[in-house]
């Protein structure tokens, strides 16, 4: 089964990058557009939508409770959507290597999964209340890309600890990772999008 998901090409000729948009869990493909406009302004937006459901809400991989993941469906639909984004770079001439992935929640850790098992597919990484993934670790070479988490201190959902060695993981495989700790829980503040935005100038001009 191929993906749902909304397009728009790049609307600045000197953007050659592409924000790939993961949506949370009960999310769709239509949610973090006009976040991701505002954020990249003039670039491309791609935003699939997770196949797996969960009592009817859409996800990017199962889970048999929260916060302990299907690792095996994590990598099957890791492996799917680096497929779809290669099938688009070919098709669509979006430049693959080129993405910039932005997840939310379930769908930064699928960003997460994607950094780690087909690297060569992202430039860069916005983790918003991601976690550490995978119980033992795969440390693939991230040399070069960069990587943004924002977690909330005070997450139920995406306790803190894990985040900070999610971040301590790709530290270690080479990447160039940028933490901030916010006065929050789980939900996404004004902060986030500002820092996102900074972040977003500072790494990618």
């Amino acid at each position: 089964m191929s993906f749902q998901f909304h397009y728009e090409p790049a609307t600045k000729s000197t953007e050659t990058r592409t924000l790939l948009l993961l949506h949370g869990t009960g999310g769709t493909e239509h949610d973090l557009v006009e976040i991701g406009k505002d954020l990249l302004p003039g670039a491309a937006i791609l935003s699939p939508k997770g196949k797996v459901s969960e009592h009817g809400m859409s996800r990017w991989f199962r889970r048999f409770a929260e916060g302990v993941f299907d690792e095996d469906d994590m990598r099957h639909q890791a492996d799917e959507l680096a497929e779809f984004l290669k099938d688009k770079g070919d098709g669509d001439g979006i430049g693959l290597g080129k993405f910039i992935a932005l997840g939310y929640s379930n769908g930064a850790n699928m960003g997460a999964a994607l950094m780690t098992f087909h690297p060569e597919v992202l430039e860069g990484l916005i983790m918003w209340r991601g976690m550490k993934i995978l119980q033992e670790p795969v440390e693939p070479d991230l040399t070069g890309k960069k990587i943004l988490m924002n977690n909330g201190i005070v997450d139920q959902m995406g306790p803190i600890e894990s985040a900070r060695q999610q971040a301590e993981i790709f530290h270690r495989t080479g990447a160039i990772v940028t933490s901030n700790e916010l006065e929050t829980g789980h939900g996404l503040t004004q902060g986030d999008f500002s820092l996102t935005k900074a972040w977003l100038k500072s790494s990618f001009g």
